[in-house]
């Protein structure tokens, strides 16, 4: 079973700090620009993050994640190496240590840590998936603003999706 990290936030911060100086400030991938520490391989020279390096190396470059802890279930998810490595675990570093160990194989820890491990996913989908398209729709929008004016969606097939104004009422 794999060591427990410290849950303390400057233990976190010190892992931070430590993956910093082991791969250099500032550092950033030479393929694919990736900058966070705990991405990076140490030691690579030119300096570049797991991702790549399993790229040139013919393998995928995913991780099975664990989101619940893999002594509460066995269920993983298909991540990016880079987003395992330097976002989800070390979130799930964070959870009170008898969670993620989960010694006596408690139902009600498994449990909580299903919750932790599925609220943390969704983050990560959330922020990953949806929140680029929200902001490629709003410069879409402005674009087609630009090319076509305030109202491009009139007469369109998108006329559809516009949102439905409820009339005001008289004396309102």
């Amino acid at each position: 079973m794999k060591k427990k990290l410290s849950r303390d936030p400057i233990a976190a911060l010190e892992r931070e700090a430590r993956a910093t100086r082991r791969v250099g400030v500032g550092s950033r991938c030479v393929e694919c620009g990736e900058d966070r520490p705990l991405a990076l391989i140490p030691g690579t020279n030119p300096r570049i993050c797991a991702n790549c390096q399993r790229e040139q190396l013919g393998r995928l470059p995913f991780d099975d994640h664990h989101p619940a802890g893999e002594a509460n279930d066995s269920t993983t998810i298909p991540t990016p190496v880079n987003d395992h490595r330097a976002r989800l675990s070390p979130q799930q570093y964070e959870w009170p240590s008898k969670t993620w160990v989960n010694p006596d194989s408690s139902p009600a820890r498994a449990g909580a840590a299903r919750v932790r491990g599925y609220c943390e996913t969704n983050d990560y989908l959330v922020c990953a998936l949806l929140i680029p398209n929200a902001e490629m729709l709003e410069t879409l929008d402005e674009h087609l603003e630009k090319r076509l004016g305030p109202k491009w969606w009139v007469g369109t097939e998108m006329e559809r999706f516009a949102p439905k104004r409820k009339p005001k009422r008289a004396g309102a």
